[in-house]
């Protein structure tokens, strides 16, 4: 999963693209609302946490530019206004949900959780033979049986689950499940999918593409 920080104050952004990291997330940053607009529709995301109230490039004209556009993440908007009329004007933007400011954390990371699992044909709980990803709790099991993953383990088996079949190739987990300052030439998803590979146990069910990347038997 994977999520952009579109928010003028640096300190908050960083501590909020740091906590999404720490929860597993692949989360990236941009400072203002004209470089927002280009992570936004250079990269695919599954959520974009939007500042309203930012400068020169306004919060506003930062959501109308990506609801017009093909992409399909999510949208969270955050501000420090309480006012109705400010919330409302920003629903009727495009936006998917609200949070003013100051937030607890927790609820935070709850929202950017309830609007990944609202992306389009992405089933609550996703089943490969006898295993199963519960996306809402964050739950793996193979027949039955609870499986503990780290949470970039978790996120590579989900998007392998998400490509039903398909060859994932090592950029595209790069890209989705860590964030745009991923060693492209590191071993990092090679030795996630090992450690992976010997939690899920036998039959091994995830199979290597030479040349291409991985897939879900």
């Amino acid at each position: 999963m994977r999520v952009l920080v579109v928010e003028d104050q640096v300190e908050l952004a960083n501590d909020i693209g740091e906590g999404l990291r720490d929860r597993g997330f692949g989360a990236d940053v941009a400072y203002d609302g004209a470089s927002g607009i280009e992570k936004a529709l250079l990269y695919d995301y599954d959520v974009v946490v939007l500042d309203r109230d930012l400068p020169h490039v306004h919060g506003d004209a930062v959501c109308a530019a990506l609801v017009g556009s093909d992409r399909t993440a999510r949208i969270l908007m955050l501000t420090a206004a309480t006012m109705v009329d400010d919330r409302v004007h920003g629903l009727n933007l495009g936006a998917d949900d609200y949070l003013t400011k100051p937030f607890a954390f927790e609820e935070f990371l709850a929202r950017v959780q309830a609007l990944a699992r609202r992306a389009p044909s992405t089933p609550p709980v996703v089943r490969r033979g006898d295993l199963a990803l519960d996306r809402a709790r964050r739950n793996v099991s193979r027949a039955g049986h609870p499986i503990s993953l780290t949470r970039k383990e978790l996120g590579v088996l989900e998007e392998l689950l998400a490509a039903d079949g398909a060859v994932v190739s090592t950029e595209h987990l790069l890209e989705r499940v860590w964030d745009e300052h991923a060693d492209p030439f590191s071993r990092t998803v090679t030795v996630t999918i090992g450690r992976l590979r010997g939690k899920l146990g036998e039959p091994d069910i995830i199979e290597t593409v030479v040349g291409s990347g991985y897939r879900i038997r």
